[in-house]
């Protein structure tokens, strides 16, 4: 692993854990294990860093998916893998969803960290649009709405889970979605 890449997972652990705000050169740079100039060498200022991470979650989390179309021909219904994601990030890394945890602080986000995390959620959108029109046969925008709708119950069921230390919480609020059958 580059020390570019060492220095984006320690960064996303923080923010996952305690938001953008949590992050510091000086704390990332002792956590590497290097001196803090040689994190602004990789990432001269912390908006570089926090579109880097943005950017790179996006890119890891949709290929992690594939295809809607690949997934259903495999047998596998896209919209179940989606929430499997989801479900990972809260029994497995016991931790909030990066652009979750970004977009909460939107209002305070440099505009590049803003327009990469907008990114993240726009993209996820198309990917479920595609999902919900290949299992359900919707027309495009009731696919859209839908999955606008399992992104925002996903996102909200995460933080309640995280913030109650309770996955059952995550569970019910998908077992109990509505209009993302």
């Amino acid at each position: 692993m580059s020390k570019k890449e060492q220095l984006l997972v320690i960064a996303e652990d923080m923010v996952r854990s305690g938001g953008y705000n949590s992050v510091s050169f000086r704390t990332l740079a002792e956590s590497a294990g290097i001196k803090s100039a040689s994190v602004h060498y990789h990432f001269p200022t912390k908006a570089d860093l926090g579109a880097a991470l943005a950017e790179r979650y996006t890119e890891n989390f949709l290929s992690s998916l594939g295809t809607p179309k690949a997934l259903q021909a495999s047998g596998k219904n896209p919209i179940d893998v989606f929430i499997s994601l989801f479900r990972h990030a809260l029994s497995v890394d016991k931790k909030m969803c990066l652009c979750g945890m970004l977009g909460a602080e939107f209002d305070g986000l440099p505009e590049k960290v803003r327009i990469a995390t907008r990114v993240f959620f726009n993209k996820n959108i198309e990917w479920l649009t595609l999902a919900f029109q290949s299992v359900s046969r919707r027309d495009e925008l009731e696919a859209r709405k839908a999955a606008t709708s399992l992104i925002a119950q996903l996102e909200g069921a995460l933080l309640i889970s995280v913030a109650l230390e309770d996955e059952a919480i995550f569970e019910t609020a998908i077992k109990n979605r509505s209009n993302t059958q």
